[in-house]
């Protein structure tokens, strides 16, 4: 018998794309979506959330966009601000682009 998985994961929605954009800068709507779980229109009200924030810095590359993920940004809850968004994302990310390769 399989177990099903949870109903619940540890990241919300907002954390999960912004793992995946860190994973993946170049990475497109639809692939964000697919990798989350979640609609194409709720990566972009997510994005623009994001954007807004400061947690990431949008760019257009010919008519791509390429999202760079604020690391020295901070976790917006009480209990966990004193944590470096670039920290936890060096947790759980396996492997980020470097600036230099961007």
């Amino acid at each position: 018998m399989t177990a099903s998985p949870p109903g619940w994961t540890f990241l919300s929605n907002h954390g999960h794309v912004l793992v995946s954009l860190a994973a993946d800068p170049e990475a497109r709507i639809r692939e964000i979506a697919g990798r989350v779980g979640i609609t194409e229109r709720s990566v972009q009200m997510i994005l623009a959330d994001l954007e807004e924030a400061g947690y990431v810095v949008r760019e257009r590359v010919g008519r791509r966009n390429h999202y760079t993920v604020v690391d020295h940004g901070r976790f917006r809850h009480p209990l966990e601000g004193h944590v470096r968004v670039g920290d936890f994302l060096a947790l759980v990310v396996r492997e980020r682009p470097s600036a230099d390769s961007a």
